[in-house]
């Protein structure tokens, strides 16, 4: 035999990937039953989708010299066709209703809950893969499906236990935007990488104010670090009127609207997008959740170049601790908005299309911090002890008149002892263990501990009561009478 040392692979996470447990996994799949709950409720239908496209199809990335790695994992297939993971539930949708335009109901209203991929840097609470769980009305070309997506919304926030009064669904028009900037001479495609940097200094606005804001729309700004950005380098009353537009939110919808009109005066996109607004605040009264669950608020700002008109998102407003232990806003945890040309790239021909996506992993964030999230261990199964290695196919006969019953068993496959054995049963959340030695089966019985009971026997305050829980602890039972028997400690324990 040599003694070579053997070669081994260091085990090791990816960067940005996360393995996830039991519970995270049972706590995901119950807050994805009530989202979906919520979306029947609408009429929604499930589809999916798979993890792969073709690049192209993708939208918002396209091949870049060797491999088109900006923001998504790509390769290249034995035909030579870029292949992308997808990077949201959006352009895959768009893909698929345009591939089966002609046999789906239009509008057609679909659901969609999987993982999506982000080629970027990872950082503390930013993943490159995360799951998403998506809405969408595709070939309906009034506000009133917007108004519908972000009544959805809220009906979804509350269903999976967010109070309310503890959220907020946001509602923009980016035609209102788009008209600001047009108001101030921005239009056209010579100033694009302009209107970009405005808004990305407006969707800063929750964390630097208006002042700094003013900063990155003029020359630039500095933070804390010493780091400069560059501003978008506009003119003292083209940044007054920018931060106009983000404070025009009112006490009430019908002024908010009032205060938009006004930034947007001369520009008919923008008179659209405040008209717009109007509809969608109208539709929203007229279903009753205009009680501060839907509101007009004209600082949102979504970048994905795919939006054509009203723009939301879903904000949590109660507080948590930051890294200092000063409060703030836990925030944005959904977010959509309409996006009538992304059909329309393998059509040729308008198609109207609005929806919103859930941050699956960021909303269980916050229902863990509400304590919405049980984080009781799930119980394991009942444990049969393997007593005598060359009566195995016993112990599968035990396991499987229990799973019969329906209740979950298995039969210790590993090589090890009693004592270690029991050990495992423990380790496995197993309220009870099934014991057949030779004697057992001669008699034709086996023996049932409950383990619960048997850690509790060092607390009696006397023999008499040790005695007592002594025998409800390990008792012995006709095999017949397995399911019977293991039932009966288990219904001492209640989940």
């Amino acid at each position: 035999m040599s003694d070579k040392p053997v070669d081994t692979i260091k085990a090791r996470l990816p960067r940005g990937f996360a393995d996830r447990g039991e519970a995270e996994l049972a706590a995901t799949e119950a807050m994805l039953a009530e989202i979906k709950a919520v979306y029947a409720l609408y009429g929604f239908e499930g589809v999916e989708t798979p993890f792969i496209e073709y690049t192209d199809a993708l939208g918002k990335f396209l091949p870049d010299q060797d491999r088109p790695n900006e923001g998504v994992f790509s390769f290249q297939d034995d035909d030579e066709q870029w292949l992308s993971l997808r990077y949201d539930l959006t352009a895959p949708l768009a893909r698929h209703v345009a591939e089966h335009y002609d046999g789906l109901p239009k509008p057609y209203r679909s659901w969609r809950a999987g993982w999506v991929f982000r080629n970027e840097k990872p950082g503390p609470g930013r993943f490159r893969q995360f799951m998403q769980c998506d809405a969408d009305i595709v070939g309906a070309p009034t506000v009133a499906a917007d108004a519908e997506i972000c009544m959805m919304a809220a009906d979804c926030m509350e269903k999976v236990g967010i109070a309310r009064g503890d959220y907020v669904i946001r509602v923009n028009n980016r035609k209102v935007l788009d008209g600001v900037l047009e108001a101030i001479g921005l239009a056209g495609d010579a100033n694009a990488a302009k209107r970009l940097i405005v808004l990305r200094a407006i969707d800063k606005l929750d964390k630097i104010g208006p002042d700094g804001v003013a900063d990155l729309l003029g020359k630039g700004r500095m933070d804390v670090s010493g780091d400069f950005t560059k501003g978008a380098g506009l003119e003292t009353s083209q940044i007054q009127r920018v931060l106009a537009f983000t404070a025009a939110r009112g006490a009430t919808a019908a002024e908010t609207l009032a205060n938009l009109q006004n930034v947007v005066t001369g520009s008919a996109r923008g008179e659209e997008g405040v008209a717009e607004l109007g509809a969608i605040a109208d539709f929203v009264r007229a279903a009753g959740y205009d009680d501060g669950r839907v509101l007009i608020d004209p600082s949102i700002v979504r970048g994905l170049e795919y939006y054509t008109g009203p723009v939301y998102e879903a904000e949590l407003t109660f507080e948590v601790k930051d890294e200092d232990g000063k409060p703030v806003r836990f925030g944005s945890v959904a977010g959509g908005g309409r996006y009538d040309g992304l059909v329309a790239r393998f059509r040729g021909e308008p198609v109207p299309a609005t929806g919103f996506s859930i941050g699956v992993s960021r909303l269980l964030a916050a229902l863990k911090v509400l304590g919405r999230v049980k984080t009781d261990v799930k119980r394991g199964p009942v444990v049969i002890l393997v007593m005598d290695k060359d009566r195995v196919a016993d112990y599968q006969a035990l396991a499987a008149n229990l799973r019969a019953a329906g209740l979950p068993a298995e039969v210790y496959l590993g090589g090890a002892g009693v004592k270690p054995q029991m050990k495992y049963a423990d380790r496995r959340g197993s309220i009870c263990v099934v014991i057949q030695g030779s004697n057992e089966k001669e008699k034709g019985e086996v023996q049932i501990k409950d383990l619960i009971l048997g850690a509790q026997l060092a607390s009696a305050p006397d023999r008499e009561a040790y005695l007592k829980a002594q025998a409800e602890a390990q008792f012995s039972v006709p095999e017949a009478d397995l399911v019977a028997g293991v039932r009966r400690v288990l219904d001492r324990h209640p989940r």
